[in-house]
């Protein structure tokens, strides 16, 4: 059986709510699923996402293949990273709190990075909504030009 980590649409017309969830391949996009990992929502700025990393990641380890899109989610918090460094504790690169530290050092940046991104969108906003309206006049059509001011030929 073919397992698949993928979104799973939910949400009124234009209004779209995705569950990210461990699903067999033969089954519908908003059907019958095996688990479900978290949510994402891409409406807010930046998207707002939820994910159990433990249950991803032991789905990856299990052979689950994520979608694009899931794969993305799943770069964007972390869980490709921590399956890349539980791999090289794996392989007697490094050890295991070697990789915690790498993580939670990447994790921390990040966290810095996305509120950096929130406070930013948040000004952004706010100085819109500051800005005073300001309306063209819509100027008045150029006379036409009279019959004594063109030359004659």
């Amino acid at each position: 059986m073919a397992v698949k980590m993928r979104l799973q649409r939910h949400g009124s017309k234009k209004r779209p709510f995705y569950f990210i969830v461990v699903a067999d391949a033969r089954s519908p996009r908003d059907g019958k699923f095996i688990q479900k990992l978290g949510t994402y929502n891409p409406l807010t700025v930046p998207a707002t996402i939820a994910v159990d990393r433990q249950k991803a990641l032991d789905w990856l380890q299990k052979g689950a293949q994520p979608t694009d899109t899931v794969r993305r989610i799943l770069s964007f918090k972390g869980v490709l990273y921590l399956k890349h460094l539980l791999r090289g504790v794996g392989l007697g690169l490094f050890d295991e709190a070697a990789a915690m530290e790498k993580f939670t050092k990447w994790s921390v940046e990040h966290d810095a990075h996305i509120a950096k991104r929130q406070s930013a969108h948040r000004k952004q906003r706010m100085d819109r909504r500051n800005q005073p309206v300001v309306r063209k006049v819509a100027e008045a059509p150029a006379a036409p030009a009279s019959e004594e001011t063109k030359t004659e030929e």
